[in-house]
């Protein structure tokens, strides 16, 4: 018979010894987490108002940092024509709903329109009309805050319908501590509208198809169609997502045709109810007008679009309500088939890249983020698993969309629906872990951690949410992404504030967009040479160097890109000091 070995008593000693700290801090660990979780349960709707709370007075406070954003005073122009013209001319590429809610509180303020030649020059105009700047901006912002509360509702009502607490309290944390949804929460454009109403049609359909009742059906048309009126991306958007449910539906249910084909039966009278109360609040956002849809140019496929053919009109189109509406349509879809000229990684390109917004994605958003969306995903096949598959079919619907067919790639904000869905995600993941933190020390860690660094690292972009990327670039995210995703245009005042501590009274500057009229207290400036730079004060915005190359093909040097600022302003503005007799040419940096 072999001899039967024995661990040394030193490991005994070790075995025993951890195994009653276990039995000691565990329980002790458990109440804590339970009574944490209770509390959450027994105060669910408090916590979510000071999360939205904190998220909101986050928001409000970058009004007065950055200045106005190179779209917001075009939307501003075209809501007011809106509300004191009765007509909206300027642009029908975006839809009223977001224009109108930063114009509104204008409205009432007692400002019009003043029928300048185009919306950049008649947003300026009211921007800086009786030199309340600062008032004027923080007015038209302020009607865009509560689509960031709609969208935190949505969070709110979709984690407690399918995770539950603390599901839905980790959820609504995670999506109002994230920088990007912060960043165009806080801007007069319309990017948070439509998060926050497709979120909300996406999640009306789901109840909708649960109980198509009467009061379901309302919710479910009038939400659709405020999402439509949001942004044109609504329109593939929604089906997309849809789809991707759909799938996820067959999937985990794998139900029989002839189930599918007799339940569909009910929804048949609902449906059309809808579809007619969709029609009514669309028309409704146009103030039901009537008329033809002016002439269009005629839609080019892409090999033309390459030969740089110029589209040629269309002919007239017979009378339609709202023909705003289909004029927009036309004009996104024309927009998207000739691109926009886009930045990333280095390269500039107006066709886009498949995998631009993935990149966007992963530098713009928080790792801890990331870390939790992961975690969630292990609940897939759990008990949570069909209300963290629907918020992946909805963000994977979109992106999946935008990457394969938007030749329009400016920004993760054109896809930022999609965090409304991964948030749902993480919030499972980040309850998945605090129940493990009742039994393992691992949970524990990794909880706390990706919670306090999810926190930390959104408290430390404050007020540059805008600007905001993850530890991934490093100090370069200029070499990744540019406009609006780093700089677009918010940096002004910032550059002005520091002229005047400089003691600057003339300097070199090509900016964003023209700024007219001037500026209040910005020094005098000429256009900066791209070839050599001026004796003195240099500022550029990065977006104009790295996505424009100050208007330069990527054959010709430019010195901006040669030698290290002097300072930056913000995360936007580079700034250069050479002193006269020391100014370097164009040999010298080449």
């Amino acid at each position: 018979m072999a001899p039967v070995r024995r661990a040394p008593p030193q490991r005994i000693r070790k075995a025993a010894a951890s195994q009653r700290e276990h039995s000691e801090i565990t329980p002790a660990v458990a109440a804590i987490v339970d009574r944490g979780v209770s509390w959450i349960q027994k105060r669910s709707l408090v916590v979510f108002l000071l999360l939205v709370l904190v998220g909101t007075l986050r928001i409000v406070s970058t009004y007065s940092v950055l200045s106005h954003t190179s779209d917001e005073p075009a939307h501003i122009a075209a809501g007011l024509q809106w509300l004191s013209e009765g007509k909206y001319e300027y642009e029908a590429q975006h839809p009223p709903l977001a224009r109108v809610a930063a114009a509104l509180g204008l409205y009432f303020a007692g400002f019009r329109s003043s029928n300048e030649k185009n919306m950049w020059d008649e947003g300026l105009s009211i921007l800086y009309r009786d030199g309340r700047y600062d008032r004027t901006l923080t007015i038209a912002r302020l009607g865009i805050l509560p689509f960031f509360w709609v969208a935190c509702v949505v969070v709110y009502i979709w984690g407690k319908r399918y995770l539950g607490e603390p599901g839905a309290f980790f959820a609504v944390f995670a999506f109002s501590f994230l920088p990007p949804v912060l960043a165009h929460a806080g801007l007069a454009t319309t990017d948070m509208a439509l998060t926050a109403m497709v979120s909300a049609s996406f999640l009306a359909t789901m109840v909708w198809l649960d109980t198509p009742g009467p009061a379901q059906t309302l919710l479910f048309g009038g939400t659709t169609a405020l999402a439509v009126l949001s942004k044109f991306s609504a329109l593939p958007f929604l089906p997309c997502a849809l789809s991707a449910a759909l799938v996820w539906y067959l999937i985990t249910e794998r139900p029989r045709i002839s189930q599918v084909l007799r339940e569909s039966t009910r929804y048949f009278l609902p449906l059309c109810g809808a579809a007619l109360l969709m029609i009514g609040i669309i028309w409704g956002g146009y103030r039901f007008s009537f008329g033809r849809i002016p002439p269009l140019p005629m839609r080019l496929q892409p090999p033309e679009v390459a030969q740089g053919i110029e589209p040629i009109p269309g002919p007239s189109s017979f009378r339609v309500p709202a023909p705003e509406l289909f004029e927009g349509i036309q004009e996104v879809s024309n927009h998207n088939d000739k691109g926009h000229e886009g930045y990333l990684l280095g390269h500039r390109r107006e066709s886009g890249w498949w995998y631009y917004y993935f990149i966007a994605l992963a530098v713009k958003t928080p790792l801890p983020f990331f870390a939790l969306v992961l975690c969630g995903l292990f609940c897939l096949d759990r008990g949570k698993g069909w209300g963290v598959g629907l918020a992946l079919a909805f963000s994977v619907g979109i992106l999946l969309f935008a990457s394969l067919f938007s030749r329009i790639n400016i920004g993760v904000r054109h896809i930022l629906p999609v965090y409304l869905g991964f948030a749902v995600i993480a919030g499972a993941g980040a309850a998945q872990l605090l129940q493990s933190a009742r039994t393992s020390r691992a949970g524990r860690w990794i909880s706390g951690v990706l919670v306090v660094w999810l926190a930390a690292s959104s408290l430390r972009s404050h007020p540059d949410y805008l600007a905001y990327f993850n530890e991934l670039p490093g100090d370069q995210p200029e070499q990744f992404l540019a406009d609006s995703d780093l700089d677009w245009g918010q940096e002004m005042k910032r550059l002005t504030v520091r002229l005047r501590e400089l003691g600057v009274h003339e300097f070199a500057f090509t900016p964003y967009f023209p700024d007219l009229p001037a500026r209040p207290g910005l020094p005098p400036h000429h256009p900066v040479d791209p070839i050599n730079p001026s004796p003195g004060w240099n500022a550029l915005n990065v977006t104009a160097v790295k996505a424009w190359r100050l208007g330069m093909d990527d054959t010709r040097p430019i010195w901006p890109e040669r030698i290290k600022p002097t300072e930056k302003v913000g995360e936007g503005i580079w700034l250069w000091y050479f002193p006269p007799g020391e100014v370097p040419r164009s040999s010298a940096v080449r």
